[in-house]
């Protein structure tokens, strides 16, 4: 079958974005945005319930039909009750985006030493980061295959090559979780892809990279094409990986950095 641009379209198709309303300017917002304008209904789902309902809102004032779902990534109870309420108000899950996670809690004035690391924040910063994701996809891909198949995106990290902090060593077991669950969902015809975004001006990030921080500035010396991208740059990828466009594209790792991981 010839391509067409149609291949793209997300119409009838429903989507969870974690993590997409916590805070302003994020890539979880500017991912459900995305996903919305592409023909999908979104369900915006985070921590933060006021927040998700108010992503939502925005969403549905755009003529996006959108709707905030309060959830704990790291509860089981919470990720089945999320599934559930995206089933009853619009027929199921066809698309699961796994964004939400700690950085800012864990990375701020350096974040510490992993020799050094507590049971505390060790425990914390897995399970959201880690296990979230695993529960999500656990409560939807019945979802999905009842729907025929799915796709499933992971937010990892340019911060997980190498892996030199507790956020990279979560990122890098992450892509791990991505390419376990794609080999087993495969057969669902659900495809498992991850996105690692390099230094991303959200508002997370800019408050993690200052113009004046020792990364920024070797990073600006070191990029291949620039250093700094905003949330919309990832949208694209997300939507290749997101339709049918990307149907034969399973457990990889998609870099959007401006080159700062080259992998051949």
């Amino acid at each position: 079958m010839a391509f067409s641009l149609e291949s793209f379209s997300l119409e009838g198709k429903v989507a969870i974005v974690t993590g997409a309303g916590a805070r302003a300017r994020s890539i979880g917002e500017s991912y459900a945005t995305g996903l919305g304008r592409a023909g999908a209904r979104v369900v915006v789902a985070d921590i933060d319930g006021t927040g998700a309902e108010a992503v939502a809102k925005s969403l549905q004032q755009q003529g996006i039909d959108a709707m905030g779902v309060e959830t704990d990534i790291a509860s089981r109870a919470s990720t089945q009750a999320l599934a559930a309420t995206a089933r009853d108000a619009f027929g199921g899950v066809d698309i699961l985006v796994n964004n939400a996670a700690l950085m800012v809690e864990i990375t701020a004035g350096g974040g510490s030493r992993v020799i050094d690391c507590s049971d505390e924040l060790w425990a914390r910063a897995m399970d959201v980061n880690l296990t979230g994701a695993l529960l999500c996809s656990q409560a939807v891909a019945p979802l999905m295959r009842e729907r025929g198949g799915g796709k499933i995106v992971n937010q990892v990290s340019a911060g997980a090559y190498p892996a030199t902090s507790l956020y990279g060593i979560t990122k890098l077991a992450l892509v791990g979780l991505t390419t376990t669950l794609a080999q087993e969902l495969g057969p669902d015809k659900i495809n498992v892809n991850a996105i690692a975004p390099g230094m991303t001006q959200s508002a997370a990030g800019a408050s993690l990279t200052p113009p004046e921080s020792p990364l920024r500035q070797m990073l600006d010396a070191q990029i291949a094409l620039r250093p700094l991208g905003e949330p919309e740059d990832l949208v694209g990828t997300l939507l290749l990986l997101c339709s049918t466009a990307g149907d034969w594209i399973t457990g990889q790792v998609l870099h959007v950095d401006g080159g700062w991981v080259i992998r051949p």
